[in-house]
């Protein structure tokens, strides 16, 4: 029998009015045109043609007749009553019991059009409809049922009861899955079907099953780690699973798998055969490219390893000599005196030289300077000599395993790869055809001998230095791969970008055309520069200083803004009237307002009830937050905190695309309430990193003695709009440029504030960022901490901009932008459409050494429009004071943030990157609900005062912070009772080692 999804709520508001309608929905579905007055007026008496409106206009809203069709809200029966000009309603009841209304029902069946779903066309094209919706997404049966509702409304169908509706949609979707399940398995042979069965039996060595090992990553980095990690990679590509030539929905895979790498292997092993296998395929067709990308990861942070150590060990070898650099330096700096002295003649030079300093210890003075002193670009090759060994232990398994790929800039890369790979296989004489574009200036006098051949040590080198810094920028990748592939795979190409384009640049706001565009730009830029000109004489913040003789412009710091007696007493009087409160309380109620918890589902995809189920997700989400763990939530009398209940929902309900939703419903709660729109309006958003201290052994962590120590951490970098909410996070290894995924965090928020204006700290921006956040119609707007330093550009050299001329001094080339135009035009429509990965594309463009001519577009359309910020900057105190104040909120999050992370000392504990993003989801999630919470008692306060004639200043309230948490419990409470037993003097009795809860 197909299972039942629907919530008793749900059940009960289903075809039924909630509440008054809208202004736009009685202007739409309850305004009667002329064709429907004829109809109505040729009804008799006033009852029947209210009545017979009534029915029309309830079922063009709800989809179907009300059983009492005059139990409607107030609103609509004015509306109608207003329209048909009746006053009398004492009849109306009657039309409640009366036959006319039933043949009322049947003429708008007739004359207006509305079908029955029983009908076999609306039947089919129904059913055709939600199985192509069912099986492209991964929708829940509710979000099914709901898209089933608004198709039958706009197609006129009369809806069906919703225990028929429920049972349609549960039946279409285990028809769905269970195609899904048959075409997964379709072509795998008996022989893998049995190498997938044992993936669930223990092995031999332990009390894990091999399919534990294969989803157990690397936690390493050491050349043994990557040669398991790669040996792990090749076992997933040893079974040899292919999935079939028909289109699989990727999120269909995506979901199976998830399943595969969190649930049991116990829970796995009791599906169905079908469903058991077809998620076994997924899995590892899904933890191929999961198996590359930890590779990679191991190898990336490997080969830095080495080369920077490399380099540390070079300086520890220069500090131990720097006192014989010094003298040999000092000897040699006498006996160039005696060479330059003028005085002394040529044929009496090596004489007196000689007679001063002896000639061997000149020679041995040399060959200490020689030794010791470094070229500017020195590669450290004999410190990575000394290394050699330590590569030669993953060097060959890498070769045999991996297969690079490449841009045209990484060409030469994949190519000095390939013929190591070559010289590895046949251990022979080395072959001439060598590579030789991957040999840079720096490593020639390494690599090349002096009779012609080369290095093979030296030039396995160089490739692997090469290969490290193609990784990072891109230009070298791997497929399959979440996270290292191909950056340009979907970019708009041929004749879907033909027929995207004029969408993209109507979307965007740009010209199709380049001329336009820059003529627009140019002319923008130059009013800039004359009209800040114009007011420079009275602005007190800028002036000019000469620095290494050159003019540079200086910009005084902002002076602190003094809190008013008025904000101070209007602080004190709203948190005085705040309710103290717990965590948990918080958590709960704002479920209960939101409905937030609606958005966790079950992972395997099927409905799934458990009584109470809210309860649960907060106490996990707390326990996530705060760093606890469960085990402070856990309480064996409640079913709902029963630890095998908080252990399943952790594992089947948190998850990153529940936490995006779940999130997406706060940020729109969060903008119904009026103190938040007092503190913006949602068209500004601020991003900034936090840190975390990672102190297990992990890939997924990366160094920086700043913020680590000497150990390794993340960092979690999120997005917060003006009115406090937050509206995406990622999680990056290490202290990655906040550059690099800037433009990630901004693109891929799903929440219904979309902000056009970004504000970030001074790390954060380059000329490319600059010019994609143009292309891309939102205006970035950093801090500018030193404008001394930065560069101003003009596109008209003969233009005279007064006292900017001399720091006006960079000339810009529209040939370049003009010439890529299209190019960037595409590159900007495939992020908006996230048909690229945008921290992929970043790392691409934003290279030092030979950028592509999209990349010097871009960064030339990047200088325009910093030009353009920094113009207005020094111009504009309120604009500058308006990103101090962004920034300063985005503070205020991360340390309320940092209060609720208490637990283990506010070390981030997770091994792997999925369990590092959903933590801190529900860390973010949490801050989110605090904030709302907070929003709206603090607007309530806000009223109250009003009403209590308090005098409350617009611009005091737009100073108010919802980050506030002195009145919120975050640390849980104690226990100071005592069994009774204990009071007698007798013991606890001892656990039950069998007991689950034990």
């Amino acid at each position: 029998m197909p299972v039942q999804f629907l919530t008793p709520e749900q059940r009960s508001n289903y075809g039924q009015y909630l509440g008054e309608p809208s202004f736009d929905e009685l202007t739409r579905y309850f305004y009667l045109d002329d064709a429907d007055h004829a109809v109505i007026g040729v009804k008799r008496g006033v009852h029947n043609r209210l009545g017979f409106a009534l029915q029309l206009t309830t079922v063009r809203f709800l989809g179907t007749f009300l059983e009492d069709p005059v139990a409607v809200p107030s609103a609509v029966l004015q509306t109608l009553i207003r329209q048909l000009g009746v006053g009398n309603l004492d009849r109306l009841h009657d039309y409640r019991t009366g036959d006319q209304r039933w043949k009322h029902t049947a003429e708008i069946r007739e004359r207006y059009g509305f079908r029955d779903w029983t009908d076999p066309i609306i039947g089919f094209r129904l059913s055709r409809w939600l199985y192509a919706l069912c099986w492209t997404g991964t929708e829940q049966s509710g979000v099914l049922f709901d898209r089933a509702t608004t198709w039958m409304l706009a197609h006129k169908v009369i809806l069906p009861g919703a225990t028929s509706l429920e049972r349609f949609v549960a039946r279409l979707r285990s028809r769905v899955e269970s195609r899904l399940w048959k075409l997964l398995v379709r072509d795998v042979t008996d022989q893998q079907k049995n190498r997938l069965e044992d993936l669930l039996k223990v092995s031999p060595e332990g009390r894990s099953s091999w399919l534990d090992k294969l989803r157990t990553g690397p936690v390493r980095v050491s050349g043994p780690a990557l040669v398991r990690t790669i040996r792990r990679l090749q076992t997933v590509r040893d079974l040899g699973i292919e999935l079939p030539k028909t289109g699989i929905p990727s999120s269909r895979l995506a979901a199976l798998a998830r399943f595969a790498g969190t649930a049991r292997v116990t829970a796995i092993s009791r599906l169905p055969g079908v469903r058991r296998l077809a998620t076994l395929v997924a899995f590892i067709h899904c933890l191929e490219a999961t198996a590359q990308d930890d590779v990679i990861e191991v190898l990336d942070m490997l080969l830095h390893e080495f080369f920077n150590d490399a380099v540390k060990a070079d300086k520890k070898a220069r500090l131990r000599g720097i006192k014989d650099l010094d003298r040999s330096a000092t000897l040699l700096a006498s006996a160039l005196k005696i060479v330059l002295d003028l005085k002394i003649e040529d044929s009496a030079l090596r004489r007196r030289l000689f007679a001063k300093t002896p000639h061997k210890v000149l020679t041995e003075a040399v060959a200490r300077v020689e030794a010791l002193v470094r070229p500017p670009d020195d590669v450290y090759f004999s410190e990575l000599a000394a290394r050699y060994r330590s590569i030669r232990t993953f060097l060959p398994t890498l070769l045999q395993h991996i297969r690079f790929d490449a841009n045209p800039a990484g060409k030469a890369v994949v190519a000095g790869f390939e013929w190591l790979k070559m010289q590895e296989k046949k251990r022979a004489k080395l072959s001439p055809e060598v590579p030789r574009d991957i040999v840079t200036r720096p490593w020639e006098r390494h690599v090349f001998r002096e009779d012609g051949s080369i290095d093979p040590q030296a030039y396995m080198f160089c490739v692997l230095d090469g290969l490290r810094k193609a990784l990072r920028r891109r230009d070298v990748f791997v497929s399959p791969s979440w996270r290292y592939g191909d950056p340009r795979v979907g970019l708009l190409t041929g004749a879907e970008w033909e027929t995207t384009r004029p969408i993209i640049c109507r979307s965007l706001g740009l010209s199709p055309e380049s001329t336009p565009a820059l003529a627009a730009l140019s002319a923008e830029l130059d009013r800039t520069y004359r009209a800040v000109s114009e007011r420079l004489a009275s602005n007190p913040a800028v002036r000019f200083e000469t620095v290494g003789g050159k003019k540079e412009m200086v910009l005084s710091p902002l002076d602190k803004l003094e809190e008013t007696e008025s904000l101070s007493a209007l602080r004190k009087a709203v948190s005085s009237r705040l309710p103290e409160v717990d965590l948990p309380e918080i958590l709960l109620e704002i479920s209960a307002r939101t409905g937030f918890t609606d958005a966790f589902t079950h992972l395997t995809e099927r409905t799934a009830k458990a009584q109470d189920l809210a309860t649960s997700l907060c106490a996990v989400l707390l326990a996530e937050a705060c760093n606890t763990g469960p085990e402070p939530l856990i309480r064996r009398d409640v079913q709902a905190l029963r630890r095998e209940r908080l252990a399943w929902v952790d594992q089947n309900y948190l998850r990153d695309d529940t936490i995006i939703l779940a999130n997406a419903i706060l940020v729109a709660a969060q903008n119904q309430v009026g103190l938040a729109h007092a503190l913006g309006g949602g068209e500004v958003a601020s991003a900034d990193g936090m840190r975390f201290v990672v102190p297990v052994r992990t890939v997924h962590a990366g160094p920086n003695p700043k913020y680590f120590g000497f150990g390794r951490g993340v960092t979690w970098y999120n997005l917060m709009s003006d009115q406090c909410s937050g509206l995406n996070g990622i999680t990056v290894p290490g202290t990655l440029r906040d550059s690099l995924v800037l433009l990630a965090v901004v693109l891929e928020q799903q929440t219904e504030l979309q902000p056009t204006k970004i504000m970030t700290d001074t790390g954060a921006y380059s000329d490319v960022v600059f010019g994609l956040f143009r292309l891309l119609g939102y205006r970035f707007s950093p801090r500018l901490a030193d404008i001394g330093g930065t560069r101003f550009w003009r596109i008209d050299p003969a233009a005279d901009y007064g006292k900017l001329n001399v720091i006006a001094r960079h000339r810009l080339s529209l040939r370049k932008i003009e010439k890529n135009w299209d190019d960037l035009l595409r590159l900007a429509g495939s992020l908006k459409l996230g048909r690229v990965p945008a921290t992929g594309i970043m790392r691409t463009l934003q290279v030092g050494d030979r950028p592509t001519q999209l990349a010097q577009a871009v960064a030339e359309l990047g200088r325009i429009e910093k030009t353009l910020h920094t113009l207005n900057y020094i111009d504009d105190e309120s604009r500058r004071r308006a990103i101090l104040l962004q920034l300063n909120r985005t503070e205020g999050r991360h340390a309320l943030a940092r209060d609720i992370f208490h637990g283990k000392r506010g070390e981030l504990r997770q091994r792997y990157r999925e369990g590092q993003e959903d933590q801190l989801g529900a860390l973010g999630l949490v801050v989110n609900i605090i904030v709302l919470w907070n929003t709206i008692y603090m607007d309530a306060a806000l009223a109250q005062l009003k009403r209590e004639g308090y005098p409350v200043l617009d611009e005091d309230v737009a100073r108010l912070s919802p980050f506030v948490h002195e009145h919120i419990n975050l640390l849980g409470r104690y226990s100071f009772a005592v069994p009774d037993i204990v009071t007698r003097g007798e013991l606890r009795p001892l656990r039950n080692p069998d007991d689950e809860d034990a």
